[in-house]
């Protein structure tokens, strides 16, 4: 007994150990890197100015400067910004993250302090109490052109010789249904996450579904906006908005799809539930992989208790330290990293993750109460980017769903690796969904 009292007891102490470990090298890690992404942002500066004569704005310096004159773009800035153009343009009011504009760190404070102490000696006029970051002033403006750290390589630019304002599309179906005025007898459309294309389910699940979807369903896998072969405009801001509506215009009303199975993973989930929202009268069967939902305590600022939750700045596990550099810290060396996603990537993380943190809890409530549709959810046990915590809060909110919890399986292997019991599962889903 003393013996196995006395192993709980180092144990715990090895793990208090190595948790104190963990946060103090987080904290000098992430210490470093914001000191340089501090430096990188005034380099880069110079390097646009010297390769374009002009010097670009970007989001990690001067985040908020007044508009002194000739715009009538405000911003709230209480957690959940909004920007809104009262000029003859064809401009909607855009959700905006504030986490784009505004991760508290260390340094980040420092330089701000710094600022705002040089700030008093100057004298203004201004009583404007609205703000709103240069860079969203530069899109909006439609100014926003390549630059010179944009790969300008034939496979990233692919999209434009198509002269095409839609999504990639890969459908598949019997002969004949992919004619877009043909109407299928059953449509499923796929969703696909953060960093990723379609080919997440092209070349994991259309191969092995049964000949009875392949002879009946039309399966159409899309590459959200700014991802795979789709456009990457650099004049979006890739709003929740943006991406709803070019999937609307890419797939629901280009195949003609009046009823439909959405298949979504990750990030995609967020979509996809904003799409049920949008269509509830349409959705026949939600399916969401591991869904990104953390309810947000009563008094947190939604956007940014997300980004902390996604993105913990820490160094172990190795998802969450990438998560965290990702979301944190904006060097050009990890935009050239994304490459041509660069731009898509930063912003569909912080105004779709991060920015859509308040709307989720009304968007499940909708599911819950006006959807009819069989709600399944699946999820890897050994997942380390989104717990599985977050798909039985899911289920709170939605009573009926169905959690099934795949184990030893993590965010990608919860398909990869297991894609002919994967598809298996969907059929059944779909087959319930049929018969009720």
């Amino acid at each position: 007994m003393d013996v196995k009292l006395n192993t709980i007891r180092l144990v715990r102490v090895l793990s208090l150990a190595g948790e104190i470990l963990n946060n103090a090298v987080s904290f000098a890690v992430f210490c470093v890197l914001d000191f340089v992404d501090f430096i990188l942002c005034f380099v880069y500066k110079v390097i646009d100015f010297w390769m374009e004569s002009q010097w670009k704005p970007c989001y990690c310096s001067s985040a908020k400067q007044r508009i002194i004159e000739g715009d009538n773009i405000l911003v709230s800035e209480e957690c959940e910004s909004k920007i809104v153009c009262l000029t003859s343009t064809n401009l909607q009011v855009e959700d905006i993250s504030d986490t784009l504009y505004s991760r508290p760190s260390i340094v980040a404070q420092l330089s701000k302090f710094i600022i705002n102490d040089l700030n008093k000696t100057k004298k203004t006029t201004v009583t404007s109490t609205f703000t709103i970051d240069s860079t969203i002033v530069e899109v909006l403006r439609r100014n926003v052109v390549p630059r010179w750290s944009d790969c300008d390589c034939k496979i990233c630019n692919s999209w434009t010789s198509s002269r095409k304002d839609t999504l990639f599309v890969k459908a598949e179906g019997p002969k004949g249904m992919l004619d877009y005025k043909y109407k299928a007898r059953e449509d499923v459309l796929f969703i696909h996450g953060f960093i990723s294309s379609s080919v997440f389910w092209t070349e994991t699940l259309f191969p092995n579904f049964s000949t009875t979807v392949k002879s009946t369903y039309r399966l159409l896998a899309v590459d959200i906006l700014g991802f795979g072969r789709s456009p990457k405009p650099t004049d979006s801001l890739y709003t929740l908005r943006e991406h709803v509506e070019m999937i609307e215009k890419s797939v629901l009303e280009a195949f003609q799809v009046k009823s439909f199975h959405i298949v979504a993973h990750s990030l995609g989930c967020i979509l996809a539930l904003a799409i049920a929202v949008k269509h509830p009268g349409s959705i026949k069967s939600l399916t969401l992989l591991a869904p990104p939902y953390f309810p947000v305590p009563k008094g947190e600022p939604a956007t940014q208790y997300i980004m902390r939750r996604i993105a913990p700045r820490r160094v172990w596990p190795v998802m969450a330290f990438g998560a965290s550099v990702a979301c944190w810290i904006r060097t050009y060396l990890l935009e050239s990293f994304c490459c041509h996603t660069h731009n898509a990537a930063w912003h569909t993380l912080h105004n779709i993750i991060c920015g859509t943190a308040g709307n989720l809890d009304s968007y499940l409530d909708t599911v819950c109460n006006q959807l009819k549709c069989e709600v399944t959810i699946f999820h890897g046990g050994d997942d380390e980017v989104i717990p599985v915590e977050c798909s039985y809060n899911v289920q709170r909110r939605i009573p009926r769903a169905q959690v099934k919890v795949v184990e030893n399986k993590d965010h990608i292997t919860i398909v990869v690796g297991r894609q002919k019991a994967f598809a298996k599962e969907l059929e059944k889903i779909w087959k319930r969904s049929k018969c009720d």
